[in-house]
């Protein structure tokens, strides 16, 4: 998904030259090691020429499962669900062009591993090699899909005419992307951002929501949750059912959210310190005279839950204790293997990127949803142009793609400091950072830590976010989730949910985590409100919303989530 960390305007406005000259530097060396390259063009030869017989043999009836086993480096069209019509195997034409398919594919792996040499050049041309395959797929065009095609017949052509008012909407009105939601059922405070609560507190930075306690007792320990200032927060209260926040309030659980404001350009020079002080520390602050509780429990989400390690190593330093624990959602606090998105943190790409931020004061909501797009292409681009454009059929709508395309800005201050302090010094693990007027060391803090990670997460890793379980001075509990970087987390109990889980201590790798872990059917969120609740205190009566010093000022979901 598009959102949820701010390393994704990296690809914002991407200069063609920085993928061209990656691309020529791979052909280049390409051409240096002339043995590998003759073979990779050798192996293409091969292919094809068994394309004729194979697709002869299927023409004929004969034995089908030769092609399949012939398929370039074991590649089938079973494998690829782009390729699911039965007709990309049973019609001899249909057969043949996805098998010449597979063959360009694997050739392009052929030359790229021939002109390995620089780890960002390779991971650069890797990229846009991946970003043209993909679009050139023989199923993104009407003539070529036999799907299309036959939903072509079915109606009449009806399908071919919607799909061509879809294609010219998206032209004029989404920047030539297929759509991928309909917006039009979902309304911020209706059936988004839906759970009950009031705000107690807002500065030119966030406002601070107190939900409603839904049950007669609640933990004396309240909870702050701490999202990211990439796209609004509701993806942790996302719609009744399938709200993290709503659950940990039916858990008995006193919960507070941040709101962060879309940043204009009036807030050019926010920086990280200012998200540090005046977020989440000043929350704290409104959260304790409201709960009279000493304690506070947060649960951070991506770039939020990096500020809140940060925000507990700063406490740490200053001698205050008031956090309890801590949960940290698909978060990034080790950066020396940050996935794909490392990639893009070279000296060039971030200098031009600062140039860029420097004209508007902030980074654009759209370079963002764009970047995540192509990190993504076949299932964030490409699936949207066969159903709308070729298919016919309109965008879905899904709370979470709505929420998706609620996307905000960056501060260009904040920006630069976090790319250049966190993605190329690794400061944060390394204990070297200064927030406020403090070093950061994360073994100070001694509070127990719950780490979730997603195991298709491409934003956060999970063998990334596992390194969190060494950096901690307390116990720390690691949980595996079903899912992606946004269903990891909007994970309510359900059939398809399962997480694992191994006891603590944790041990050096990733790896030998999961050797030694369980799978369990369900959500971690169960596994979560056991683990927090203990944690939490005794059940007392509910708090008020909101205090003499902090009265309720506003509804849930607030008006910073409207800007």
């Amino acid at each position: 998904m598009a959102a949820l960390a701010p390393e994704g305007g990296l690809f914002a406005r991407l200069d063609p030259v920085s993928f061209g000259r990656s691309m020529m530097t791979v052909a280049r060396r390409a051409s240096l090691n002339p043995v590998a390259t003759a073979n990779a063009y050798v192996r293409l030869a091969l292919a094809m020429a068994r394309i004729p017989p194979e697709a002869a043999a299927r023409w004929s009836g004969r034995d089908e499962a030769a092609g399949e086993a012939g398929a370039p480096a074991g590649r089938t069209l079973a494998k690829d669900k782009r390729f699911a019509d039965p007709a990309w195997r049973d019609n001899p034409a249909f057969f043949a062009i996805g098998q010449a398919y597979l063959a360009a594919l694997q050739l392009a792996d052929d030359l790229l591993a021939a002109g390995q040499g620089n780890a960002v050049a390779d991971a650069k041309a890797r990229l846009a090699s991946d970003i043209m395959l993909a679009g050139l797929a023989p199923t993104n065009f009407l003539l070529t899909n036999p799907a299309a095609l036959k939903r072509a017949f079915e109606t009449g052509g009806a399908s071919v005419v919607a799909g061509l008012r879809n294609l010219g909407d998206d032209l004029v009105n989404n920047r030539g992307l297929p759509r991928q939601v309909d917006t039009r059922p979902f309304t911020v405070g209706g059936n988004l951002a839906a759970t009950p609560g009031k705000v107690v507190f807002q500065n030119d930075l966030m406002e601070l929501i107190q939900y409603q306690p839904q049950t007669a007792e609640v933990h004396a320990v309240p909870m702050l949750a701490s999202p990211p200032w990439i796209n609004k927060y509701y993806i942790m209260d996302l719609a009744p059912g399938r709200s993290f926040l709503e659950w940990a309030v039916c858990h008995e659980r006193t919960v507070f959210a941040i709101s962060y404001r879309n940043p204009d350009a009036s807030m050019r020079g926010v920086t990280l310190d200012d998200y540090l002080i005046h977020g989440p520390r000043t929350a704290l602050d409104v959260i304790g005279d409201i709960t009279g509780a000493p304690k506070t429990d947060i649960v951070g989400l991506c770039l939020g839950g990096a500020l809140t390690g940060m925000l507990a190593a700063y406490l740490a330093a200053t001698g205050d204790d008031r956090i309890g624990s801590i949960t940290l959602l698909n978060t990034l606090l080790d950066y020396s293997e940050p996935g794909v998105l490392g990639t893009f943190t070279d000296e060039l790409t971030v200098s031009r990127l600062e140039r860029q931020m420097q004209q508007r004061g902030y980074l654009d909501s759209k370079q963002m949803a764009t970047t995540f797009d192509v990190l993504r292409p076949n299932d964030l681009i490409f699936n949207y142009v066969v159903s709308n454009w070729l298919l016919g059929e309109a965008p879905p709508a899904f709370d979470i793609l709505a929420w998706n395309a609620d996307s905000t800005r960056m501060p260009a201050a904040m920006h630069t400091f976090y790319l250049r302090s966190l993605y190329q010094r690794n400061e944060l693990a390394r204990g070297v950072m200064e927030l406020a007027g403090q070093q950061l060391s994360l073994p100070d803090v001694k509070s127990d830590v719950y780490v979730v990670g997603a195991v298709n997460d491409h934003i956060v890793p999970w063998q990334a976010s596992y390194k969190a379980t060494a950096l901690f001075g307390g116990d720390v509990r690691y949980v595996l989730s079903s899912g992606g970087h946004i269903a990891g987390i909007v994970n309510p109990p359900g059939p398809k949910a399962w997480y694992e889980v191994a006891e603590p201590p944790s041990p050096a790798t990733a790896g030998l985590w999961r050797e030694g872990a369980t799978r369990h059917s369900g959500s971690w969120w169960e596994d979560w409100a056991a683990w927090a609740g203990q944690r939490a205190g005794p059940l007392t009566q509910p708090p008020s919303l909101g205090s003499e010093r902090y009265p309720a000022i506003a509804d849930a979901p607030g008006t910073y989530i409207l800007g």
